[in-house]
């Protein structure tokens, strides 16, 4: 895949991700940087167990992707606590 299918993949991965963590969205550039790592993450997750990773710009790959950028979603928001009402 070319860099701008990664980025792609990317944007759409982690603002769909974005929305199922916590309904708001991160920034546009946080979005693009969780999904690709999502997208590297879910893709192996995914070789892992037997089946096929990230194989182009499809549904499937786009599947693999959100699964994973949810997952660096998740484990982003435990790490980092990112929500406002806690800091005060």
């Amino acid at each position: 895949m070319s860099l701008l299918s990664w980025i792609v993949l990317g944007l759409i991965a982690g603002f769909i991700s974005s929305k199922i963590v916590n309904r708001r969205g991160e920034s546009i550039i946080l979005d693009v940087l969780l999904g690709v790592i999502g997208a590297v993450v879910g893709g192996w997750l995914f070789r892992v167990f037997g089946m096929p990773g990230v194989s182009g710009l499809n549904i499937y790959s786009a599947a693999v992707a959100i699964i994973g950028a949810t997952l660096v979603l998740l484990a982003y928001h435990a790490i980092f606590r990112t929500s406002r009402f806690e800091r005060i």
